[in-house]
């Protein structure tokens, strides 16, 4: 979506926050990548500065990157409007039914998108869906 440039896809969503807070006309982009800041109250203060633009997020302290998991938000709803792969709209509104909440259904296949992503780095091949589909059909089945 926004090339290889950690740095320059990070401040895609400062600038979106900023515009946000400002009450700037927000692209279409910039409108959804908003929603899903407003999702994550924990990260609003991180985006409020810009310094943190250049922050790493090291797997091993235990820390979740912020910019990784609001990017996999991203992503989904890229997946859900582009109807990519064709069974994840409906097995979305089952987690939705499901958990009653939107935000809880995303981290269900946010799990699933994550694990096809780092099976594909592994492996240096390309994503699997029938395994990440399954994953998610996985999570809609159990209690």
């Amino acid at each position: 979506m926004f090339g290889q440039d950690r740095n320059a896809m990070r401040k895609v969503f400062f600038d979106a926050w900023k515009k946000h807070q400002a009450q700037e006309k927000l692209e279409a982009m910039e409108t959804i990548l908003v929603q899903i800041i407003a999702l994550h109250p924990e990260y609003h203060a991180l985006l409020e500065n810009e310094e943190n633009l250049l922050q790493d997020f090291p797997s091993a302290t235990g820390e979740p990157n912020p910019f990784l998991h609001l990017s996999l938000h991203l992503a989904i709803q890229e997946q859900l409007s582009l109807r990519h792969p064709a069974e994840l709209t409906d097995l979305y509104q089952q987690l939705v039914k499901k958990h009653s909440d939107v935000h809880k259904a995303e981290h269900q296949i946010m799990q699933c998108l994550s694990e096809m992503i780092w099976q594909a780095q592994r492996n240096q091949g390309m994503a699997d869906e029938i395994r990440y589909i399954d994953c998610i059909k996985k999570k809609t089945e159990k209690g």
